[in-house]
């Protein structure tokens, strides 16, 4: 579980970490102690860029795909805030 200070990384930061993990054969536990980050945001990041190409589980979500039900969401309270209105 994150803590009130969760350390942000650039996108840039995440690609080259998933880069280190995926063009050297480092495992995800060197990777995370070479750049001194926690094994927890490097294995999602890593989970996440497997997802989004293709390899990941069959019921993981790709980014545009949890971008695309973070809209859906949003729309549905907006409408559901309407329809109380009403």
């Amino acid at each position: 579980m994150g803590g009130k200070y969760t350390k942000r990384y650039t996108a840039e930061f995440n690609r080259d970490a998933i880069a280190l993990v995926d063009s050297t054969g480092r495992t995800v536990t060197q990777a995370t102690r070479e750049l001194g980050i926690s094994s927890e945001s490097l294995q999602g990041w890593h989970r996440q860029a497997r997802a989004d190409r293709g390899e990941g589980r069959p019921d993981e979500l790709t980014t545009a795909e949890k971008e695309e039900l973070k809209r859906l969401r949003k729309l549905a309270a907006e409408q559901a805030e309407m329809i109380e209105v009403m």
